[in-house]
């Protein structure tokens, strides 16, 4: 068994970083976020599978183009190459857990088309 904590992750924005490469090959990586409303990441996507499991809050999501919101308990699957980004809305701190299928973060940041 191998214990990490929480706190000793990288922090980035509103994110703990936990990359499975660095804790015993862990063929998985993720996001554990927590962000203010208005905050999330912008247009992007992944070469594998992401899982994300809304824990609390609310936020709205756009994947492959598709735009709807989803709440706390609900449990969103993002297939590999899928363009997606999310805000959080409402009045609360959106925290969820975004499960990457694989041992290293890989993403590329793609422009998003409403923007043109």
């Amino acid at each position: 068994m191998h214990r990490v904590r929480r706190n000793d992750l990288p922090f980035e924005g509103h994110s703990h970083e936990f990359e499975g490469a660095h804790h015993g090959g862990v063929q998985l990586s993720a996001f554990l976020f927590d962000g203010p409303p208005g905050s999330g990441p912008r247009p992007h996507r992944h070469p594998y599978d992401e899982v994300l499991f809304v824990r609390e809050g609310r936020a709205r999501y756009v994947v492959a183009g598709t735009e709807f919101e989803a709440e706390a308990g609900d449990i969103l699957v993002v297939k590999a190459g899928e363009v997606h980004s999310f805000t959080c809305i409402g009045e609360s701190h959106l925290k969820q857990i975004d499960v990457h299928l694989s041992s290293t973060f890989v993403t590329e940041w793609v422009h998003d088309p409403r923007e043109m």
